[in-house]
């Protein structure tokens, strides 16, 4: 929201002029002083005080601001429902129109992308660290369903031929998802190799020990 001007007597006065026309209270008016006006000499050489104000940017309004200029400057029409937890300070924005498989992009990568510059835009001035979590007709649902039925096919695959696979380049999200999926799995175990952007996971199965006891394998990826 832009600057708006408000002029009274006294800065007092311009301040409360300010919070009845933008409909905020004081604490949700940032503002700066222009002029601390001067009341003259018996009214004579009187000037007014004149401040510039705007409503406080929420968390949402700075999502949502940010992104809207992405939007516009891709020419695209995308509408927004957004919503904040406080308690678990966690931003939900879910985005909505046409063509929004652009915003998709290959197996996710141009989501994450929005998704973590708009993290930043938002914990910029936050005291609390900010979750943003940005998805499209529940498209992360979808990719977690589909990547837990890679691993366990996959799973079934390393069982039957006792050979290692290894699992496209995924973000630490997406590999999070496969690790867990198989984590519980008493015959295969899971590991992350490579570097970025090409680190994968790999599965493979599990060792035992004598007297049938299994052998730990670590299946943990970094955050």
């Amino acid at each position: 929201m832009n600057y708006q001007t408000f002029t009274g007597k006294t800065v007092d006065d311009a301040i409360n002029k300010a919070i009845i026309e933008l409909g905020v209270t004081s604490s949700q008016l940032d503002f700066m002083v222009i002029e601390k006006g001067y009341a003259g000499i018996l009214g004579i050489g009187s000037k007014p005080a004149v401040i510039e104000a705007r409503a406080k940017q929420t968390i949402v309004d700075a999502a949502e601001d940010f992104l809207s200029d992405v939007f516009e400057n891709m020419k695209m029409n995308v509408f927004m429902v957004s919503e904040y937890n406080e308690e678990e300070h966690v931003l939900n924005i879910d985005l909505q129109g046409d063509d929004m498989g652009i915003l998709i992009g290959k197996r996710g990568q141009t989501l994450d992308s929005l998704q973590y510059l708009t993290s930043l835009v938002v914990n910029k001035e936050s005291e609390e660290y900010i979750r943003v979590k940005l998805d499209i007709e529940n498209y992360r649902e979808r990719r977690e369903e589909s990547l837990e039925n890679l691993a366990r096919s996959c799973a079934a695959k390393v069982k039957r031929s006792k050979k290692a696979i290894s699992l496209e380049p995924m973000n630490p999200y997406e590999r999070r998802i496969i690790h867990a999926c198989l984590q519980s799995d008493r015959y295969v175990v899971t590991s992350s190799e490579g570097e970025d952007p090409y680190r994968h996971v790999v599965i493979s199965l599990k060792r035992f020990k004598d007297k049938g006891k299994q052998k730990t394998a670590k299946a943990e990826d970094e955050a």
